[in-house]
């Protein structure tokens, strides 16, 4: 993905990573729409920002149909999708309630990527130089305790990125996977301000370096995150799951 010159699609883009990257890629001259549920915080967004705006929920069908058609319909040009949407819950299994958390992050956080990308596909492989965004996770690949749906669905992420990749090259589609460590938002309660959850900012802009050096790259990998994406990798998968939980236990 070119960093340069695109008009993005990023819904999921009014808080967190979503916001903090919309953000970056407008600065460098993208045509950046963002997408959320809250009309009146897009409002403040666009007036604060200056982004183009569309009303959508990814964890509705309908939604993004509607989205869809008021995207393509106002921004032809539209070449990048961003699928940055998504919730994580704490659960336990051992008791009953889960039930409602597990299937709502289902949803969400792979069914909402599945149809946005089935929604846009049609449209961008006619475009120059179209991508699609996805955003899977360190915890696709070292799991966390508290949040087995989470890290479920992120490891489909992961998957599905790999595969669809290899059926969407041969139409000019490029796949890029985000692959975030823990990063200081409100994602998950206590995160804002944990130690071992990285900044941010620090996180958008080693992805815009990474996603400037190389353009091509299929998934875009901060240092902090290799430690749980290559732990199976280099043998330490127990003593990494052990270290993660250990410091996930001293937030909550």
């Amino acid at each position: 993905m070119n960093i340069t010159g695109n008009t993005i699609f990023v819904p999921g883009a009014t808080s967190g990573i979503g916001l903090a990257l919309a953000l970056r890629l407008k600065s460098r001259g993208n045509t950046v729409i963002i997408g959320g549920r809250r009309t009146s915080l897009l409002a403040e967004l666009a007036e604060a920002h200056g982004f183009e705006t569309v009303r959508i929920d990814t964890a509705d069908a309908a939604s993004i149909a509607e989205a869809t058609a008021d995207v393509v319909g106002r921004f032809p040009d539209l070449n990048v999708l961003v699928a940055m949407a998504g919730i994580m819950r704490p659960e336990d299994w051992t008791t009953p309630g889960f039930l409602a958390d597990a299937e709502e992050t289902v949803v969400t956080n792979l069914l909402g990527p599945i149809r946005l990308i089935d929604a846009f596909v049609p449209h961008l492989r006619e475009r120059p130089g179209a991508t699609i965004v996805t955003v899977s996770s360190g915890l696709a690949h070292t799991p966390l305790r508290f949040t087995p749906t989470y890290n479920a669905t992120k490891a489909a992420i992961h998957q599905l990125s790999e595969s669809i990749r290899m059926q969407l090259a041969p139409i000019g589609i490029q796949v890029t996977e985000l692959v975030p460590p823990a990063v200081r938002t409100a994602l998950m309660p206590g995160h804002e301000s944990a130690d071992h959850a990285m900044p941010l900012d620090a996180y958008v802009d080693e992805v815009m370096t990474l996603l400037e050096a190389d353009p091509e790259a299929r998934e875009v990998l901060v240092e902090q995150v290799k430690l749980l994406r290559y732990a199976e990798v280099r043998g330490d998968y127990d003593q990494i799951v052990g270290v993660l939980n250990a410091a996930e236990e001293r937030v909550r």
